[in-house]
């Protein structure tokens, strides 16, 4: 059997610094400024994950973001310990929650918010 690790995940954005500072503004992201194929490349390394933000010119064919729920990846989640404070020092940076945080099932405490380009975001508290 063939043995898979994560890698990464990329979002296209029409403002790729902007994207990066909301990243590094909200979870404190790492954001890392490279050179690839002679252009600027900004990545973001999130709790040891990579994303790969990728810029979006007018013309070149890319879609708009859907509006959630909706078929297909739906949302990225986060594990966090203290959710309802981590929500509230959240609530303080201006980030706009989709789902405030909630108990789940016994043990799981989630909330969800929206990042850039309409990205759903949750965050899961799980203390069993």
């Amino acid at each position: 059997m063939a043995k898979f690790t994560y890698d990464h995940l990329h979002i296209r954005t029409a403002n790729p610094e902007t994207t990066a500072k909301w990243f590094e503004h909200v979870f404190g992201a790492e954001v890392i400024r490279t050179m690839q194929q002679g252009k600027p490349r900004i990545d973001v390394k999130l709790g040891g994950a990579n994303i790969f933000i990728a810029p979006v010119a007018a013309g070149d064919g890319v879609n708009s973001p859907p509006t959630t729920p909706y078929q297909g990846l739906d949302h990225f989640g986060l594990s966090v310990t203290g959710i309802d404070a981590i929500a509230a020092d959240m609530k303080a940076k201006g980030v706009e929650f989709t789902k405030e945080p909630t108990t789940v099932r016994p043990g799981t405490r989630v909330c969800f918010i929206r990042g850039p380009e309409g990205i759903s975001i949750e965050l899961l508290d799980r203390t069993v």
